[in-house]
């Protein structure tokens, strides 16, 4: 069952949605200066009966933000899908438009932050707003046994989704969490930034994938 139309509603915000006045006002001056652009909350992406989650950050201004799927238009999306195919999770289809005909297989892909922020950095009211979708996410994939969190916010807000204690699961790239009946993967951001200055490496995120894969056979 493919994310669209038949996604329960709380579990994705209205294209319009009012809730954080600053990410509102940045999101409609984005559909001036880039009127071809999806300019709204981005729906998540893969299949509501998946057992594994991955939940990133937020949109980026001209990646998913633009083009209206999780992790498409900027290089972070180059790393991640590749990846994806390589364990199993997509087929090797992606190239960074909405109609290259990439499927995700077992694997859901949204984001802590469903709007494009000033910056590409959310402030802690609008990580806690949002974070009802994200907890109505989890809630609606009936077989979720693993959850990747893309960076340490991602990380923060599936352990306050879950109401897990933040002291007793430090986020750290490769460690493992049991929460909520879940198993949650930690791993730094996929980010250009990230990959650029070496924080993280291929193989480095291509070990996290491997251990979700080997946890979930």
């Amino acid at each position: 069952m493919s994310i669209g139309a038949n996604v329960p509603r709380a579990a994705e915000p209205a294209r319009d949605c009012p809730l954080c006045p600053r990410l509102v006002a940045f999101r409609e001056a984005a559909r001036l200066r880039i009127p071809e652009g999806h300019n709204a909350p981005v729906p998540s992406f893969g299949h509501r009966d998946a057992r594994l989650l991955i939940v990133g950050l937020a949109p980026g201004l001209q990646g998913a933000n633009r083009t209206g799927r999780p992790f498409t238009g900027d290089y972070a999306g180059d790393l991640l899908y590749a990846t994806l195919a390589e364990f199993g999770f997509a087929n090797d289809r992606f190239a960074a438009r909405v109609d290259d005909g990439l499927v995700l297989s077992d694997c859901l892909l949204t984001n802590a932050v469903r709007c494009v922020p000033p910056e590409n950095k959310p402030v802690g009211l609008e990580i806690a707003t949002c974070r009802t979708f994200l907890t109505a996410t989890i809630e609606t994939m009936p077989n979720l046994r693993a959850v990747v969190a893309l960076g340490r916010i991602a990380h923060e807000s599936v352990l306050r989704a879950t109401a897990a204690p933040l002291s007793k699961n430090p986020f750290g790239h490769g460690a493992q969490h049991d929460v909520g009946g879940l198993r949650l993967f930690d791993s730094y951001h996929c980010s250009r930034y990230n990959t650029n200055t070496g924080v993280l490496t291929p193989d480095m995120f291509r070990s996290v994938f491997a251990s979700v894969r080997a946890f979930l056979g």
